[in-house]
């Protein structure tokens, strides 16, 4: 699958400076490098998941550890394995099914919601964010991984976790919501921006996850310590 390269708008508070990119870059190339070595193993990311699924998981995974999401795929996918499935089962079997992860009320809504739109669409959903985000629960997150995962573009599947990795590693953003950031936008979307782009937003969150963690991240054997601004900041601050 191809994937287009996105066209991206930045505020003039907060443009993506020529370093900034250059930086981006190698942090892609970087992480791309270290996942084929160390990448997780789910089965949404195996040949044999398809949009259907990978577009559900993301739903999932929203405020849920992936290995708990993981647990649970084959039982739900066994259950419902089309989108039309989930978009006639009732809301309380829907609640009773997503348990297991938490949050099931509202999952459940989000799910159906999604579902039975897909469902009276033949499985497409539209293929612009302008379009996408009139789509009932679709939100900036949806969204992204709907352009990525069935229209082939790169789009970040940006959550605290891909955050953390982008701010340590260049600058914190300005504001609270992430959604709303110009500049942590419009670096998610640089970093990618490349033909690998699933794989990119895959090893970001791998690499959130094992190394460069909220809590006690293991900058000893980051990959990226020589470059990384948060690395940098530490060393200076710790007592001689």
């Amino acid at each position: 699958m191809r994937y287009s390269r996105p066209q991206i708008s930045m505020s003039s508070c907060n443009p993506l400076s020529k370093s900034e990119k250059a930086k981006i870059t190698r942090l892609r190339r970087k992480l791309l490098g270290w996942y084929d070595e160390n990448g997780r193993d789910f089965p949404w990311r195996r040949e044999e998941a398809g949009t259907f699924e990978k577009i559900c998981v993301e739903v999932l995974l929203q405020r849920t550890k992936a290995e708990t999401v993981a647990a649970a795929y084959p039982k739900f996918f066994k259950k419902y394995n089309s989108w039309s499935q989930i978009a006639n089962a009732s809301i309380a079997e829907l609640e009773e099914t997503l348990k297991p992860l938490g949050l099931w009320k509202r999952r459940a809504q989000s799910i159906k919601m999604l579902a039975t739109y897909a469902h009276e669409h033949r499985g497409v959903f539209p293929a612009t964010k302008e379009e996408l985000l009139k789509v009932t629960a679709v939100g900036q997150y949806v969204c992204n991984a709907i352009l990525l995962f069935q229209h082939g573009k790169a789009r970040p599947l940006i959550d605290v976790n891909m955050a953390r990795v982008i701010e340590r590693y260049l600058r914190p953003r300005k504001l609270a919501d992430i959604r709303y950031d110009p500049w942590l936008q419009a670096a998610t979307l640089w970093l990618v921006s490349d033909k690998k782009a699933i794989n990119v937003n895959w090893a970001v969150l791998d690499f959130a996850n094992s190394i460069c963690r909220s809590k006690k991240p293991r900058c000893c054997i980051c990959i990226l310590n020589k470059s990384c601004s948060y690395r940098k900041r530490t060393i200076l601050e710790e007592p001689i």
